[in-house]
C-alpha cells in the first residue's frame, strides 16, 4: 500500500482510490469490477461482452438501477428503458488506457480503435493515428 511522511515526520498510508473518472470500480453481483460503461443498451452489451471476453477478461453486467425520484412525484415518471452497467472482474481495467494503449484485439487481429469501441466502424483501423480522424 503508498505511503509517505507528513509534517511531523509519521508514516501515513494512502488508500487506494480510483484515479479520475475514467476509472471507476464497483460491486457488480457481489464481485468488485472495474466499470466499463454505465446506462448500456442490450445491444451495445453483446458488443462489448464479446468484445472483452474475446480479450481475455470475465464480464459481468447487471441492470442499471431506476433514477432515485423525488419524494412527492407529481405524475408517475415513464419506464426506465432497459440499460445496463458493463464491468469487468479485473477492477485495475481501464478503457481509456485499454483502447489508447493498444490493448484490445478484434476476432479478425485489428487493434480496437476508439471508432470500433464507439461501434462508428466495423473494423478497427489502426493505420490512421485517431487524431488525423
Amino acid at each position: 500500500m503508498p505511503w509517505y511522511k507528513n509534517n511531523s515526520g509519521k508514516l501515513q498510508i494512502i488508500p487506494l482510490m480510483a484515479i479520475n473518472k475514467n476509472h471507476e470500480f464497483e460491486e457488480l453481483d457481489g464481485v468488485k469490477c472495474g466499470i466499463v460503461e454505465k446506462n448500456v443498451s442490450p445491444e451495445r452489451v453483446s458488443f462489448l461482452k464479446d468484445l472483452l471476453e474475446y480479450n481475455g477478461y470475465t464480464v459481468k453486467v447487471v441492470p442499471t438501477p431506476a433514477p432515485k425520484t423525488p419524494a412527492p412525484p407529481p405524475p408517475p415518471p415513464p419506464p426506465a428503458p432497459d440499460t445496463y452497467t458493463v464491468g469487468v472482474t479485473d477492477y485495475t481495467f481501464n478503457p481509456i488506457n485499454a483502447i489508447f494503449g493498444r490493448m484490445l484485439k478484434t476476432k479478425n487481429g485489428h487493434i480496437v480503435t476508439l471508432a470500433y469501441w464507439e461501434q462508428k466502424d466495423n473494423v478497427g483501423n489502426d493505420e490512421v493515428p485517431y487524431y488525423e480522424q
